[in-house]
């Protein structure tokens, strides 16, 4: 059988599996058993599949019909234009993240501190954006700092990024002039709605906090203004029904700045405060 004849057969299973998107998954799969970028696939398509890729891609298919995500299966999402080790132990890097990066590359920063770093994508990402700035990443996943850790060597800023196991402020010490995070914000009751991929394959400790949601928000107000400098920013992703309940707590905790931005798909997706001069 052609590559071809092998990606329609796996589009129909991963469609009858009710994979949302079985056509793009089939060919990062096909990629991946191939060991191609996804975007040579076409490239490939007429010659006969090789049987040790035949039988990768089979069994690929096999867990992504089990609802288990693309980049677990693959161990790599792409993130800010860089390549990202990822596990179950940490959050999928999504793309409206990226909204929190391009809002810190802003303005300049010479350290910055990530609240829950998870894969070290967001600080990762603006290291390496920013080659004289250093930082800090913080988690209470042992095993989720290791995939970071693995990702700062892969992209050459690990002398740069120090990373710690710290529930929120407890084990941080200093001052940074920018504190970002993408903390767990689902709520309990939102939990049951999730896509079996997020709900049953993703950390539950880095989606949701349980009750409204908002606990990871309050803890980061109550501690931020004793770790930024003055005029210092924090950037936090939400969930688009979140913003005014976050902004009231950054401006309960006499924040100032506070502004709502939205993602490219109009969404609100990040606020975005300053500690006063």
């Amino acid at each position: 059988m052609t590559a071809d004849a092998h990606l329609r057969a796996a589009v129909a299973r991963l469609a009858a599996a009710g994979v949302p998107d079985p056509a793009r998954d089939a060919r990062l799969l096909l990629a991946h058993a191939l060991g191609i970028a996804p975007d040579r696939v076409t490239l490939v398509l007429r010659d006969p599949l090789p049987e040790g890729a035949a039988l990768r891609f089979d069994a690929a298919l096999g867990q992504r019909a089990a609802r288990i995500p693309v980049s677990q299966i693959t161990g790599r999402r792409a993130f800010w234009g860089r390549d990202f080790h990822v596990t179950r132990d940490v959050l999928d890097p999504r793309p409206e993240t990226e909204t929190l990066v391009a809002a810190a590359l802003e303005a300049p920063f010479a350290r910055v501190l990530d609240l829950g770093t998870g894969s070290g994508a967001i600080l990762l990402s603006l290291l390496a954006e920013r080659p004289a700035a250093t930082g800090m990443g913080v988690d209470l996943s042992a095993p989720a700092l290791a995939v970071a850790a693995e990702n700062a060597e892969a992209l050459g800023v690990a002398a740069r990024a120090d990373l710690h196991r710290s529930d929120w402020f407890a084990a941080v010490e200093g001052r940074f002039d920018l504190v970002v995070s993408n903390p767990p914000y689902i709520a309990e009751v939102e939990m049951a709605g999730l896509s079996p991929e997020v709900r049953e394959h993703e950390p539950r400790l880095a989606l949701t906090p349980g009750g409204d949601g908002l606990d990871a928000y309050r803890a980061i107000a109550a501690g931020v203004g004793g770790h930024l400098t003055p005029g210092g920013r924090l950037l936090v992703e939400i969930g688009p029904t979140q913003g005014a309940a976050v902004s009231a707590l950054f401006a309960q905790a006499g924040l100032t700045g506070i502004a709502v931005r939205p993602d490219l798909d109009g969404r609100d997706r990040v606020v975005g405060a300053h500690r006063p001069l």
